[in-house]
Parts: structure tokens; C-alpha cells; sequence
């Protein structure tokens, strides 16, 4: 299974966890079958790239996401690739894999979901 975790830097166990998934400049993933640490670069739209975060995590095998919060349309375009969100993520990307694992973050929901994510912001 590889986990995924939106993270604020360059990625890794150290990195803290980005709080707005669709704009952090790395996802830092973790494969627990073999206990690899990889990166991938943001390369989606939100960054001038092309395609959104869920079709480029599913592209690299990602089965759960790990976030601060995201909004409902998110929450739906990971479902739709077969990614399960778990929201609540926070510290370092290590600490959030550790409380996933425990059982602490729980599945993202159109309940739990983000309201302030839904819309775009104007500067």
C-alpha cells in the first residue's frame, strides 16, 4: 500500500505536513510493503502544470492520502481514482503516517470536509 502525504518542502519523514494539498510543492510517500521513502513533485495544475493532484497521485500507485483538510470536490476527485482520504493530518509527515497508522485520523467525509477549500480565493 503506499500512503501519501502532501508536504510543505522538499518532502521526506522530516518534512511537516503541507496544509493545502493542491499547492504544496511536494508529496512524500510511503510504500508499506517496503518501507520506501519517494517524493513527487507538484507537477499539476495548481503549479502551472497539467492535470490535478488525484490523477497524478493515482498515476503513482497512491492508495490513501493524508491531509490537514480539503474541500468536498477534492474529497470526490480522490474517490473517483480510488484514493481514501484521511483528514486531521498535521506535524511532520512522519507523525501523520504514525497516526494514521494508530487509527487517529479519520476518513474524509462530505462532513468533515473543508468548507473554506471549496471555492477558489480572490486576492
Amino acid at each position: 500500500m503506499k500512503i501519501c502525504v502532501p508536504s510543505s518542502g522538499k518532502g521526506g519523514l522530516d518534512d511537516l505536513v503541507g496544509q493545502h494539498f493542491g499547492r504544496v510543492p511536494t508529496y512524500t510517500i510511503k510504500d508499506t510493503e517496503t518501507n520506501e521513502i519517494g517524493t513527487i513533485e507538484n507537477k499539476s495544475e495548481h503549479m502551472g502544470g497539467v492535470g490535478l493532484p488525484p490523477e497524478l497521485l493515482s498515476q503513482a500507485g497512491v492508495d490513501v492520502m493524508l491531509c490537514g483538510g480539503l474541500g468536498n470536490k477534492a474529497v470526490q476527485q480522490f474517490e473517483q481514482f480510488g484514493i481514501e482520504v484521511y483528514v486531521g493530518a498535521n506535524g511532520t509527515v512522519e507523525e501523520a503516517i504514525m497516526a494514521w497508522e494508530a487509527g487517529k485520523l479519520p476518513k474524509a467525509t462530505s462532513e468533515n470536509a473543508c468548507q473554506s477549500h471549496e471555492h477558489h480565493h480572490h486576492d
